[in-house]
């Protein structure tokens, strides 16, 4: 496969139109000046050391060069490969509550809000690890298969949104199995793999303890972060408060016993957000002190650089140019 890295600079290559029009206008200018002072032929003879084919020959070499140099510029690439990559990390995957009750603002400007911004700054602190991302709510979405494309995982992390899952509700449940599965086999059987819940702990559906006792079975620790105040705040939506069937505000409060026996059953933590740390620095340090295993990535290479080879041919046609007299000499009057 065949790309220019910067194309923009090709645009350099329009230059050329205008000084091949200029060339052409001045050597017609030129022979209409020598005209007025006699047959052109008489006056080669006059001038025999005046050569216009070096001059031609000059030109051409000079325009040669400025084309390549500004493929060069553009940085000419060929083809690309995959190629596998060892490195020593974990899988992590995250598992992101998007209920509605995550749009309450006991922390600026939401929870959930907040969340994405702590998950950003997460991503920019990992190096070898492997990421993927959950969303659930009365169901679970994989938003990010496993991977180590930060860049990309930080794209998916900013479009977290209620709107991701059609059922509401707050199944952690499904959203702990979900996440079980989503793990790569290349990990089996070893203790790289952690779940990192994020949620305000108001579980609706059942069956999380019951999926944290699979996750030990398989080796797998699930972190939890707490996210809420146990006061609670209003849930606000388009401007508007939710309210009950009774017609009372509904408040969304912290339930922390329940992320505090998900992180015990499987040997994890458990971490209180709060205004100023989400608790993800917290969560990552324990991690870290984690047995980690060696992770194969394939990895798309970087194109191969051909531009360096256009580059040699431009400074050659330059330093032929630059040789190159516009005179010669009676050894030479022959050839041009």
């Amino acid at each position: 496969m065949f790309r220019f890295a910067n194309p923009q600079y090709l645009w350099l290559l329009a230059a050329l139109t205008v000084w091949v029009a200029l060339f052409v206008f001045m050597r017609r200018m030129r022979r209409r000046r020598l005209a007025r002072f006699g047959n052109p032929a008489t006056l080669q003879e006059l001038m025999p050391d005046v050569s216009t084919g070096r001059t031609f020959l000059k030109f051409t070499l000079f325009c040669g060069a400025w084309m390549l140099l500004s493929f060069t510029a553009a940085r000419p690439q060929l083809g690309s490969r995959l190629r596998e990559q060892k490195a020593q990390g974990i899988e992590m995957m995250l598992a992101v509550d998007v209920s509605n009750s995550m749009l309450a603002e006991d922390f600026e400007p939401n929870r959930l809000e907040r969340t994405k911004y702590a998950i950003d700054k997460l991503f920019d602190g990992l190096h070898q690890d492997r990421v993927g991302l959950i969303v659930f709510a009365g169901e679970p979405k994989v938003q990010l298969p496993i991977t180590s494309d930060y860049r990309m995982a930080k794209a998916f992390a900013r479009r977290i949104d209620p709107s991701l899952v059609s059922v509401q509700g707050t199944a952690i449940g499904k959203a702990l199995e979900q996440a079980l599965l989503a793990f790569s086999s290349s990990t089996d059987e070893t203790h790289s793999r952690v779940v990192v819940l994020i949620t305000d702990g108001e579980d609706h559906e059942g069956g999380a303890l019951q999926a944290a006792a699979r996750a030990k079975e398989e080796g797998i620790r699930i972190y939890t972060i707490g996210i809420g105040t146990p006061e609670g705040a209003p849930i606000q939506i388009g401007g508007e408060f939710i309210k009950d069937e009774k017609g009372d505000m509904v408040v969304s409060k912290l339930d922390e016993t329940l992320l505090a026996q998900l992180a015990e059953t499987t040997g994890g933590t458990y971490v209180r957000a709060t205004k100023q740390s989400i608790g993800l620095d917290e969560i990552v340090r324990s991690i870290d002190e984690m047995e980690q295993t060696e992770l194969s990535t394939v990895r798309f290479e970087e194109y191969n650089e051909q531009y360096q080879y256009l580059l040699c041919v431009a400074l050659v046609l330059l330093l032929l140019e630059t040789l190159l007299l516009d005179r010669h000499g009676a050894a030479l009057r022959k050839l041009f």
